[in-house]
């Protein structure tokens, strides 16, 4: 037998015959070998604007999604809900909780309670009898009630399905009454134009607070001057029948609201969420200075703000 037989197979070349036969594939310009790899260029390096473009436009992306479904911030220019919310307090809103659709265990999601403090789009008056059971939704006539765009916040007091019934003080549900804590307060004076703070901004003069209820979580505000239940029990009072689908919100400054008693219920698809906490409040009743801008916004911001409230929680 043969060497070539016994060593039967395919030879392998010296190294630097293979080497060179792979340096010739790679100068070759038929096309019949693997073109090498051309050495890539780094890529230029992002200017400090295209940066700060970049941030702000996934802030901005960012910031729309959060207000879009998870928060919003709102103030409150009236006095229908002291003291729980002052004039001037800024608030963020919860969107998230009550977003409609399915319910996930994981998700913070739940249905509207009674007691929760939302903020609303004014669905405008009702008007028909009796008490807007059969009644139809109407414009608005005042220029600062503008339907589905001026927003409201009030407590839920009446869920749908519910039989709502207010006698002077006292709040009736289903023939139950309603524990709310009571605490006499008065509101304050009309503004007085020659004077430079708003005395009709300030927060109500609380008299006292008598005993409340075992089971009240919230406390609602009473002028004893004007209502006849310190002086004799209470007589029968409107009736609402909530319909499905809609709501009975009332402030708690109850001699100072209009609420669903007097332009109707809120309709489900007009809240917005639950109002969470003040992250800001500006005492509106104090004077301004006299100092120019932007020196002035600087000295209002740190003599008005209110430090106390900032922060807390609202319930």
């Amino acid at each position: 037998m043969s060497n070539e037989s016994r060593g039967a197979g395919v030879a392998e070349p010296p190294a630097e015959a293979e080497g060179g036969r792979v340096r010739a594939r790679a100068g070759a310009g038929d096309g019949a070998g693997v073109p090498a790899e051309a050495p890539r260029k780094p890529a230029p390096p992002h200017s400090v604007l295209r940066e700060y473009f970049e941030s702000l436009v996934v802030t901005a992306v960012m910031a729309l999604f959060g207000m879009t479904f998870v928060v919003q911030a709102v103030k409150v220019p009236t006095g229908s809900m002291q003291n729980t919310i002052n004039i001037g307090d800024h608030l963020l809103v919860n969107k998230f909780i009550f977003a409609p659709g399915p319910r996930l265990p994981f998700l913070p999601q739940r249905e509207i309670e009674r007691g929760d403090i939302i903020v609303f789009k004014y669905p405008g008056k009702y008007q028909g009898e009796p008490r807007f059971r059969d009644s139809k939704l109407v414009d608005d006539e005042r220029p600062d009630n503008i339907p589905y765009k001026t927003n409201y916040v009030k407590r839920v007091i009446g869920l749908p399905g519910d039989r709502v019934e207010v006698r002077d003080t006292q709040v009736f549900i289903n023939g139950q009454p309603l524990e709310e804590r009571v605490i006499h307060a008065r509101n304050p004076p009309p503004d007085d134009r020659e004077t430079p703070e708003d005395e009709y901004g300030a927060p109500l003069t609380v008299l006292d607070t008598p005993t409340a209820p075992p089971d009240a979580d919230y406390g609602v505000y009473i002028d004893p001057d004007m209502h006849a239940q310190t002086r004799r029990p209470p007589a029968a009072g409107e009736i609402f029948d909530v319909p499905e689908g809609h709501y009975f919100v009332m402030g708690d400054n109850r001699d100072n609201s209009q609420d669903s008693r007097f332009w109707g219920y809120v309709p489900r698809s007009a809240i917005i969420g639950r109002a969470m906490f003040v992250y800001w409040s500006f005492d509106e009743s104090k004077p301004r200075s006299d100092a120019p801008a932007p020196v002035s916004y600087v000295i209002d911001f740190f003599r008005n703000t209110r430090w106390s409230r900032t922060g807390t929680f609202v319930k």
